[in-house]
């Protein structure tokens, strides 16, 4: 039974109840005072992400009605590309004007777990695209639907009720296929990487284990295109959150503090990836994880409560027989079975009543369709963006780790 228990009581890393500032005030009294003014702006950098990081989602989790909805992915995503700058920004500092040593124990290794799981994420990024398409080739029979029963008030005959009729029902088989097949009917032949928009060059060097890749004149690409047909996404969730375990007390002390960043974007980061895949069709869909936030930050309480209440709602008995829980995706399959069962057997000529009840139909399904339309080329965008951006991120990164171990 997947929890994200977040209580903290029994770990060592309770004493971060006092708040990040009070636990480094305490150092304060065994160093000088010119030390204390240089870390007083990375404690409030550390402050700011916190507190960013808990408005996102106390805000996503006060949006009930728009819970995994096209709108509320956006949201989602919009606030962990904020995180993520912000989280860039700490780094950054604490190499440059800061002069923390990012290469020290148990820092570094901190980092480069949060490193790995970044290079994971962008498999779930490629795996979302490819359920996006999806989603586009579903809308698709949805307008040749709507084309039959198109409006105008013009009378519907015979034969545009059995192209609408058969329009639904093989986009209904599409989808049942789809949920049988995991998810990996299609979409790993057609598994493409945001980061191979054009041929790049024969040779290569690896950036990392898994994922990325670095091209010799520079760009960066996925290695994650050709995902073979046992890729799953329920096990890459798993690796993803494997061993994310919040810092102890003397790993804060012994960071100046920065573990606790690294351990939040690894958090938003892991919560990020599993909500994608509970809402777009992705292959070997599943949400069955093990995420652990102790209360005494500030986003715990918001955080699962998110968690619990989509998974909540992924075993509904409707639910469990859709490949993608997107409130776009429950809105059409509802809107397919109504009009199915008005469309068949059809009497002619239709009643009154019947015709409208039929053009009823119609209208809310071309209200999800349109809803679709736009929003899906929405999303991709942005989750292109997350793709490229921890791309970014993850390689200057890794150039902060190297300036530290080879200081100018």
């Amino acid at each position: 039974m997947p929890t994200m228990d977040y209580r903290g009581s029994s770990l060592p890393f309770a004493s971060i109840g006092r708040s990040i500032l009070s636990l480094r005030r305490d150092q304060v009294h065994t160093v000088d005072a010119g030390r204390h003014h240089e870390s007083a702006p990375l404690d409030l950098d550390l402050e700011a992400l916190q507190k960013r990081v808990a408005d996102l989602f106390l805000d996503l989790s006060s949006s009930d009605d728009e819970l995994l909805s096209l709108a509320w992915v956006r949201k989602l995503l919009d606030g962990f590309l904020g995180c993520q700058d912000e989280f860039r920004g700490i780094l950054f500092g604490c190499s440059q004007g800061r002069r923390v040593n990012l290469s020290r124990p148990p820092l570094d290794r901190l980092l480069s777990d949060y490193f790995d799981r970044a290079v994971k994420a962008l498999d779930v990024c490629n795996a979302v695209r490819d359920g996006i398409d999806q989603l586009r080739r579903w809308r698709r029979h949805l307008e040749i639907a709507l084309a039959a029963l198109g409006g105008g008030g013009r009378i519907l005959g015979e034969g545009q009720l059995r192209r609408a009729r058969k329009a639904l029902t093989d986009l209904a088989i599409l989808m049942i296929d789809e949920k049988e097949a995991g998810g990996g009917s299609v979409l790993t032949l057609r598994n493409r990487s945001f980061g191979r928009a054009g041929k790049e060059p024969p040779h290569h060097r690896r950036a990392g284990s898994g994922g990325t890749a670095v091209s010799s004149s520079g760009h960066h690409r996925s290695l994650s295109w050709s995902v073979s047909r046992s890729w799953s996404a329920a096990r890459q969730l798993q690796a993803i959150g494997n061993n994310l375990t919040p810092p102890r007390g003397n790993e804060v002390t012994a960071t100046n503090g920065l573990a606790v960043p690294v351990f939040t974007m690894s958090s938003v980061l892991f919560f990020v990836m599993w909500a994608l895949v509970a809402a777009i069709p992705c292959q070997d869909r599943g949400l069955q994880t093990h995420f652990w936030v102790p209360r005494n930050f500030s986003w715990a309480a918001s955080i699962t409560s998110l968690h619990d209440r989509i998974f909540e709602e992924s075993k509904r008995k409707e639910r469990k027989s859709s490949c993608g829980m997107l409130k776009e995706i429950h809105h059409m399959e509802k809107c397919i079975r109504h009009l199915t069962e008005l469309l068949d057997p059809v009497d002619f000529p239709l009643t009154e009543g019947k015709e409208t009840e039929l053009r009823q139909g119609v209208e809310e399904l071309a209200e999800v369709c349109n809803t679709m339309k736009d929003g899906l080329e929405q999303l991709e965008r942005q989750v292109r963006e997350v793709f490229l951006r921890t791309v970014r991120s993850r390689t200057e990164g890794l150039d902060c780790l190297s300036k530290s171990h080879h200081p100018d």
